[in-house]
C-alpha cells in the first residue's frame, strides 16, 4: 500500500461554441480557416478599438454553470490580466478575476464521487503560437475565442478519478450544447495539478502543473507518472519543485516548462471598457430552462434497462442518447402514428413498460456493439434512422420474425443511403432475412425430417440422452426451408415430437 496519498485540482477551459468571439463580431470557428483570417481591428488591439460583450456567451455561461450544479451570480464584471507575450496583442487578458459570473458547484462522477467546483469564469483565449527554428510565427485567429475556465477544488485522489472528471466534465459541456467538444482541436484542454504528501498530513505537498492535456487518456497517463515521479524524489529525502510541466503522448512522460516559485504578479485591475454585467433572477432561470437531458438525468432514465457498462459506453455519444429517450416516447403514446406496428395506444397492464425495457435493451446493444464498430460510425451518428424504424425491427426480433444475425443486417441496412427510406420489414424482405413462424408449415418440415432415415440414428441418440444431436436435427430443418425457419420454434417442435 502507497505510503502518499495523491490531491489532484483540475482547471479546464472550454471554448464555447458561439458563432462570433467574445468581444468582437468575427467567425469564432477557425477551423481549417487561414491563420489570421478570422480577425478585427478589435483583435489587433488597434488604437481606439473597443471591446463588444457578446451576449450569447453569457447565456452559454449560464447553461454551463447550471450543468455543473453551479450557482449563478447575478452580479459579475471583466478584468484586465496583464502580461506581455506576442500572441496576446493588448498585452492583456479579459478575464473575471475578482467577480466571476459562475459560483460553485459540483460534477458527480459515475461512481458517486462529487468533485466540487470552486467557480467558473468568462475570458477571452490567447492566440497560438508556431515556432519553427529559429523563428515563430503568430496566428491571431483564437483571440478573443470566449472560453469558460472550469476550476475544480482539490477533491481528485487518483488518476481513474481525474480520467472520469474530465470524461464527465466534458459530457455535461457537450450535452448543455455550449461547445463543440472536440478535443483534438482544443475545444477543452485540461491543467491539472498534482501533489503528493504523507498518508494523514494535514498539509497537502508541493504540486506540479501539467499544462494543455487534450484527451482523457493523456489526463489518466500523466496523473500515474507524475505520482511515481514525485513518490521517487520524496523517498531520497528531497523536495518536490513547484513547478510547470508538459506532457508528451509519445513518451508518456511530464518535462519541466517553468519555475512556479512565486506567484506572479498580473497586476489585475477592473476592465475599464465593459460594464458589470446585471443578471435578473427571471433572466437567468429562462435561460437554465433552456438546458438539454443531461447525462446524469439519462443515466437516472436508463439504469436498470441498459447495462452499465453499455450506458457509460453510449453517454459518450449524445445523439445516440436523444435516439433512445425518442423511442422511449413511442411508448407513452406521445408519438404514436398509424404507421407503425407498435399498438396505437399506451396500455396500463405493464406490458408497455415491459415492451419498451427489451426495445431500449436491443437497440442499445446494436448501438454499442454494431454500429461503433462501424469505420463510418461518427457519419453515422448525423443522421440516424427514425425511432419508429429502431423500434419496428426490435418488434421484429421480439416476434422471431429476424434472427439476431439477420437483425444486425437489417440494422445496419437502415445506415444505407440506397434502403434507409423503407421500413424494418421491407428491408428484411427484400434481403430474404424473414424467419418462417407458420406453426402448421414448420410442422410439416419436421415431420419430413423425421421420417428421413438419415436422421434416424440422431433420433435414437437424442432420445439416450444426448443433448447435442438436436442442433443436428435442427440443422436439416434450417437446410429444408432454405434458412427461413425459426431455429427456436423449429427445436422445441422437434423436442416436442421426439419425446412422443
Amino acid at each position: 500500500m502507497s505510503k502518499y496519498e495523491i490531491t489532484i485540482g483540475i482547471e479546464c477551459h472550454v471554448q464555447l461554441s458561439t458563432k462570433t468571439k467574445l468581444f468582437s463580431e468575427v467567425d469564432n470557428d477557425a477551423r481549417g480557416k487561414e491563420p489570421n483570417s478570422c480577425v478585427s481591428p478589435v483583435d489587433y488591439a488597434l488604437p481606439g478599438m473597443l471591446p463588444r460583450l457578446n451576449g450569447e456567451a453569457i447565456k452559454f455561461a449560464i447553461r454551463a454553470g447550471k450543468a455543473m450544479n453551479c450557482e449563478i451570480n447575478k452580479h459579475s464584471r471583466f478584468d484586465r490580466k496583464h502580461y506581455f507575450y506576442p500572441d496576446s496583442p493588448k498585452g492583456y487578458q479579459i478575464t473575471q478575476f475578482y467577480h466571476p459570473i459562475i459560483g460553485a458547484g459540483y460534477i458527480e462522477l459515475p461512481d458517486g464521487t462529487k468533485v466540487r467546483i470552486e467557480h467558473a469564469h468568462l475570458e477571452g483565449d490567447a492566440g497560438k503560437l508556431s515556432h519553427f527554428g529559429n523563428y515563430s510565427l503568430v496566428d491571431l485567429n483564437r483571440v478573443d475565442t470566449p472560453l469558460i475556465e472550469i476550476v475544480s477544488m482539490p477533491d481528485i485522489h487518483s488518476a481513474k478519478q481525474a480520467h472520469d472528471y474530465c470524461k464527465e466534465l466534458w459530457r455535461a459541456m457537450v450535452y448543455a450544447e455550449v461547445t463543440n467538444g472536440d478535443l483534438y482541436n482544443g475545444n477543452m484542454r485540461f491543467d491539472v495539478n498534482i501533489s503528493l504528501a504523507k498518508e494523514g498530513a494535514k498539509e497537502l505537498g508541493t504540486r506540479a502543473e501539467i499544462k494543455n492535456l487534450n484527451s482523457f487518456r493523456s489526463v489518466e497517463h500523466a496523473v500515474e507518472y507524475e505520482y511515481e515521479r514525485q513518490a521517487k524524489i520524496l523517498d531520497k529525502g528531497e523536495k518536490v519543485v513547484q513547478e510547470t510541466r508538459g506532457w508528451s503522448d509519445a513518451t508518456g512522460k511530464t518535462t519541466p516548462q517553468r519555475s512556479k516559485e512565486e506567484a506572479q504578479d498580473y497586476r489585475y485591475m477592473p476592465e475599464p471598457d465593459l460594464p458589470p454585467i446585471n443578471l435578473s433572477q427571471e433572466f437567468i432561470d429562462k435561460e437554465a430552462a433552456k438546458l438539454p437531458t443531461t447525462p446524469k438525468a439519462y443515466r437516472e432514465k436508463f439504469s436498470g434497462t441498459i447495462a452499465s457498462d453499455t450506458l457509460e459506453i453510449l453517454l459518450d455519444y449524445k445523439p445516440l442518447m436523444e435516439k433512445l429517450e425518442e423511442i422511449t416516447n413511442l411508448f407513452s403514446g406521445d408519438i404514436r402514428d398509424n404507421g407503425s406496428e407498435l399498438s396505437k395506444e399506451p396500455r396500463n397492464d405493464g406490458s408497455d413498460a415491459a415492451a419498451r425495457e427489451k426495445t431500449i435493451g436491443k437497440i442499445s446493444n446494436w448501438f454499442a456493439s454494431v454500429l461503433l464498430a462501424e469505420e463510418k460510425s461518427a457519419e453515422y451518428l448525423n443522421d440516424l434512422p427514425s425511432a419508429k424504424q429502431l423500434a419496428n425491427l426490435a418488434e421484429m426480433t421480439e416476434k422471431k420474425e429476424l434472427s439476431s444475425t439477420g437483425a444486425k443486417e437489417v440494422f445496419l441496412r437502415l445506415f444505407d443511403p440506397q434502403m434507409k427510406i423503407k421500413e424494418a420489414k421491407e428491408i428484411a424482405k427484400e434481403l430474404n432475412l424473414l424467419q418462417e413462424n407458420n406453426l402448421d408449415a414448420l410442422e410439416k418440415i419436421v415431420d419430413e425430417i423425421l421420417a428421413d432415415p438419415a436422421t434416424k440414428k440422431a433420433q435414437e441418440d437424442f432420445k439416450a440422452g444426448q443433448e447435442k444431436v438436436i442442433g443436428f436435427l435442427v440443422g436439416q430443418v434450417m437446410k429444408a426451408s432454405k434458412g427461413k425457419a425459426n431455429p427456436s420454434v423449429a427445436q422445441e417442435i422437434l423436442r416436442q415430437k421426439l419425446k412422443n
